[in-house]
């Protein structure tokens, strides 16, 4: 036998006698078999919009049989859109928040205060309505930079800061308005820009308010931003886990900070929509507010842990709530019911994104 032919020999008894050690097991390549459920999971771990996708159609779906024609109309559908304009726009704000792990229970004050400002600026001191729209939007980016300021520079847990902050901002209201509301027929006279969002067009039936349209362009403009570019990502990588964001060279408390700064100005723009939705300016309005934009983004999908959600989950959210409560109301259900039926929505939610994050 020549001298290969003993090599080759003596290497196939040394894979035998390893085979034998092993117990004569050998590599598997079978395809793994998932259980349904396994892949139910993953499937909605991967994607954050598909379960509030689902639950909206399944309610359009449900009214729409419960209540019949009148649902499905161009018009009611476009009223829906309307109703939900003031919650998509805070559910925005809310959304950065809380994809950065923190919460902002200060939003509806900052909304309510700068229509506050934009109202008696344009009102009362008679200064341009551009003027006057712009000093709100500042206004409204301050606010998000004193809560921004109290989380990054001293460390303060966001719940308890934008708590503090929705009682100061909604005293500085009070205070500043004198608790007076300024009537449609005055902002109309000397400030028509501010009742601008108010005003609708027709189309297929639908009436679409320019609110709500401008709703529907910031959720453009904030999923560009988030999922597009460097901020975007940064914001992301600093709710899934800041610590490993800094090691990457992420200046977190920067993306912190910007986090809040837009926030405010977008609730500022809240509140441009907020005066031409109710016509007047009152330092009463939007008082639950910042709940509905918390509901409307948990029910959306986006997780209160951080790191995880897509923004426009928050417009599903927004609308499966508006869907909710405007085909319980054509069904004839009492306004207590109703809100019963939210807050089971909420729990499901958190408890699909606590399953969700299981895997």
């Amino acid at each position: 036998m020549s001298q290969p032919d003993t090599l080759k020999t003596s290497q196939a008894a040394d894979h035998e006698l390893v085979a034998a050690a092993a117990g004569g097991n050998f590599a598997s390549f079978e395809v793994e078999k998932v259980a349904l459920k396994d892949r139910l999971h993953r499937f909605f771990h991967s994607h954050p919009m598909a379960a509030p996708t689902i639950v909206l159609l399944l309610a359009v779906l449900t009214f729409s049989m419960i209540v019949g024609d009148r649902f499905l109309q161009p018009f009611n559908m476009s009223l829906i859109l309307q109703q939900v304009t003031i919650i998509g726009i805070l559910g925005i704000a809310q959304t950065l928040i809380i994809l950065t792990a923190g919460i902002d229970l200060s939003v509806g004050a900052i909304m309510v205060l700068t229509s506050v400002v934009m109202g008696r600026m344009a009102v009362e001191v008679g200064l341009p309505p551009s003027a006057a729209l712009a000093i709100g939007l500042l206004v409204g980016a301050l606010a998000g930079f004193i809560n921004g300021q109290l989380v990054t520079r001293f460390r303060l847990p966001p719940f308890i800061v934008t708590l503090g902050t929705w009682n100061i901002f909604f005293a500085l209201n009070l205070w500043y308005s004198k608790s007076e509301t300024i009537r449609s027929q005055a902002i109309e006279q000397a400030a028509p820009l501010l009742h601008w969002t108010g005003k609708t067009v027709e189309l297929f039936g639908a009436k679409l308010s320019y609110g709500s349209l401008l709703m529907l362009a910031l959720f453009f403009i904030v999923w560009y931003a988030l999922n597009w570019t460097a901020w975007g990502r940064h914001v992301y990588a600093t709710g899934d886990d800041p610590a490993a964001a800094r090691l990457a060279g992420i200046r977190t408390d920067r993306v912190l900070l910007s986090v809040y700064v837009a926030a405010g100005f977008i609730c500022a723009i809240g509140a441009w929509a907020l005066i031409g939705r109710i016509g007047s300016v009152s330092p009463q309005a939007g008082m639950m507010a910042n709940l509905d934009s918390i509901t409307a983004v948990v029910i959306g999908g986006c997780s209160l842990f951080g790191g995880r959600g897509a923004i426009f989950g928050t417009l599903i959210g927004a609308l499966i709530v508006g869907v909710f409560r405007n085909g319980l109301a054509l069904a004839g259900v009492d306004v207590l019911w109703q809100e019963f039926t939210i807050g089971v929505l909420i729990i499901v939610a958190v408890g699909m994104d606590q399953w969700i994050r299981k895997v």
